[in-house]
C-alpha cells in the first residue's frame, strides 16, 4: 500500500510541477506593454502579500532534521520487517540489517518528496493569487 502511496505522490509532484510554471499573460483590452509591466509589477506586490510567498526570496536549504526522521523512521520500520522475515529464513540479524538499510533510503526518499511538495504549493499559491489580480485587470492568463 506505502508503494503505490508514494508511486501517487511522484506523479502528482510530476504532473504539479508544471502547474506551478510561471503563468503566461495576454493583453485582452488592449493594454500597452507599459501598462502591462505596471500591472505585472503590482499583481506580484499583491500576489506576494496575500500569499505569503516570495518567489524572488533565495530558497531555503533542505530540512535536514525532516529527512534525518524519515530515514530514521524508514530504517527502524525497514529493520523490524527485515527481521522478521529474516527470521523465517533463519536470520533475523543479516534480515534486520538489510530491512534497515532499504528502509533509510526509503525514508529519506519520502522526506524529499515531502520537502518538494512543499515548494510546489508555494509556488502554485503564488500563481493562483498573481493571476486573479492580472485576470482582475483585464488580461487572460494560463
Amino acid at each position: 500500500m506505502r508503494a503505490i502511496q508514494r508511486v501517487a505522490v511522484v506523479g502528482v509532484l510530476l504532473w504539479s510541477s508544471g502547474v506551478a510554471a510561471e503563468p503566461f499573460v495576454y493583453p485582452e483590452k488592449g493594454q500597452s506593454s507599459e501598462q502591462q509591466a505596471k500591472d505585472d509589477a503590482e499583481c506580484r506586490t499583491w500576489a506576494k502579500e496575500n500569499s505569503g510567498v516570495d518567489p524572488n526570496a533565495p530558497a531555503a536549504g533542505p530540512d535536514r532534521r525532516g529527512r534525518v526522521g524519515g530515514a530514521a523512521g524508514g530504517a527502524a520500520r525497514g529493520a523490524a520487517a527485515g527481521a522478521v522475515i529474516g527470521a523465517i529464513a533463519g536470520d533475523a540479524g543479516k534480515g534486520a540489517a538489510i530491512g534497515a538499510a532499504g528502509g533509510g533510503i526509503a525514508g529519506r526518499r519520502g522526506a524529499k518528496m515531502q520537502e518538494r511538495g512543499k515548494e510546489v504549493a508555494a509556488s502554485d499559491s503564488f500563481n493562483r493569487a498573481f493571476s486573479a489580480c492580472m485576470e482582475g485587470r483585464g488580461y487572460s492568463v494560463k
